[in-house]
């Protein structure tokens, strides 16, 4: 049960379940196939606001150098820009959508100096080069941008700044970069993956190397630019984690999760496998799984929490045929090995980067390699999805005072009814006019009650039938 205030409204939430239908199981669909005219080695996606989803291919394209590319729901994949080297290089990060509607980016190399730039680029493909690096405010910037709280884009750069070993910045949509913090080895060295701002405010994130045993760290950095090291891995040989080359998420519970490339060899005869890990705000880390080949090997990509509260991700190898896999896990640790790649010339194989799930409730992601032409395919991952119970992501007053609005993670199939009552223990529910979802896709639903905020005391709840 939640209960959200204002002014003299108090609203108490309640969510019923029923019964949920589920498919038979997960089912793997090919959607592209990149040839290498249109893309090769394509990395993250993400789901811009109409619908499409938008990605970038590390090379490829007419000058080899890269390509942004969207791709419709309709099947249709659009190339909407090619870079040439002198505007940016491999772009090896998935991009991120601004609220201004435009997406955000970097290339690792290239530009004036060969040292990266950062890039907008509208939907319809007119792209801007805000930034370009020069080595002393930073090189190479492998991970994307997200943007502040503040709307303020932030990143890093793998190498470069005063000490060589790499940067964290901000930039503004019109290009103005600050650098925040430049590491210097004793604190982390290479921050291979994004930031991620939590529910404090602060940033948080991985270097892959440095640290005490220079096998990687786990930082905060505030926006006021202090940085604090959350943990620091290794040291090898140990059954400990070693490199972090991805970024976080933050679960539900506040937690923050992330993959280690390697570690987790209990035998202590090599590296390991790699690792999935929890780490509070407060550094204190739990190793949730680690891989044996069987299951997965090298998950260098980072996790999605889907709308049922498990991680989703990739390993680059391992598996049947050791091209890759891609698994969920639950917050507590149960790791279930949803697919397994096949190669060339079928599915794709070596999934360097993430799943992100879509408003239809399915998972999507790229292979790097693999597929008819060998250049990397993106694919659909389509599976039952059962939320857990009781679980509302947000209620709150919009910013007009107006109306409530209601998050709520949904089953597929479901139908979802808004109701109200004016008595705190009801004998009768009433059903919001037309405030309901039917036939849910499985995905969040945000549902709005307009007018809702300035009536009089309501009790509120879903109602959810088959």
């Amino acid at each position: 049960m939640t209960m959200i205030t204002s002014g003299r409204l108090a609203v108490v939430l309640l969510l019923l379940t029923a019964g949920v239908c589920r498919s038979a199981g997960q089912t793997l669909t090919t959607l592209w196939q990149f040839n290498g005219t249109n893309g090769n080695y394509p990395n993250g996606l993400v789901q811009g606001a109409d619908g499409s989803f938008y990605g970038t291919t590390a090379s490829g394209g007419t000058n080899n150098d890269g390509t942004v590319f969207k791709f419709t729901s309709g099947g249709t994949l659009t190339m909407l820009w090619q870079f040439n080297g002198t505007n940016g290089l491999n772009p090896d990060a998935c991009l991120f959508q601004g609220n201004d509607g435009n997406f955000y980016g970097t290339t690792e190399v290239g530009g004036t100096n060969d040292y990266g730039t950062v890039f907008k680029i509208t939907p319809q493909g007119r792209l801007t080069t805000l930034w370009q690096f020069n080595g002393t405010n930073g090189e190479y910037p492998v991970a994307g941008l997200v943007q502040g709280s503040d709307g303020y884009f932030y990143g890093t750069t793998a190498w470069g700044g005063t000490n060589g070993v790499g940067t964290v910045f901000s930039i503004t949509s019109q290009g103005t970069l600050t650098t925040l913090w430049q590491f210097n080895g004793g604190n982390g060295e290479y921050p291979d993956g994004g930031l991620v701002q939590g529910g404090d405010g602060n940033f948080y994130s991985t270097t892959s190397h440095g640290g005490t045993n220079d096998s990687g760290t786990v930082f905060k950095i505030t926006p006021q630019r202090n940085l604090t090291t959350l943990w620091q891995f290794g040291p090898y040989p140990s059954a400990n984690s070693l490199y972090p080359w991805a970024g976080l998420v933050q679960g539900n519970d506040g937690s923050f999760y992330g993959t280690t490339e390697f570690g987790g060899d209990t035998n202590l005869d090599s590296y390991g496998y790699g690792t999935v890990f929890r780490i509070t705000p407060q550094g204190t880390l739990t190793t949730l799984w680690q891989f044996n080949l069987n299951n997965g090997e090298y998950p260098l990509a980072g996790l999605v929490q889907g709308s049922d509260g498990n991680f989703y991700g990739t390993t680059i190898n391992g598996g049947s045929n050791n091209v890759g896999t891609v698994f969920n896990i639950t917050p507590q640790g149960t790791l279930t090995t949803l697919y397994q790649f096949g190669g060339i010339p079928t599915d794709g194989n070596y999934p360097v980067a993430g799943l992100v799930q879509g408003s239809d409730g399915n998972f999507y992601g790229t292979t790097s390699g693999g597929g008819t032409n060998g250049a990397g395919t993106f694919f659909q991952l389509s599976l039952p999805l059962n939320p857990p119970a009781n679980q509302i992501s947000s209620a709150q007053v919009d910013s007009s005072g107006t109306n409530l609005v209601f998050s709520i993670p949904s089953v597929a199939c479901e139908t979802y009814q808004l109701q109200f009552s004016a008595s705190m223990n009801p004998t009768n529910w009433v059903n919001v006019p037309a405030v309901s979802i039917t036939n849910s896709i499985g995905a969040l639903l945000t549902l709005t009650n307009f007018g809702g905020a300035t009536g009089s005391q309501r009790f509120y709840r879903f109602a959810i039938t088959p």
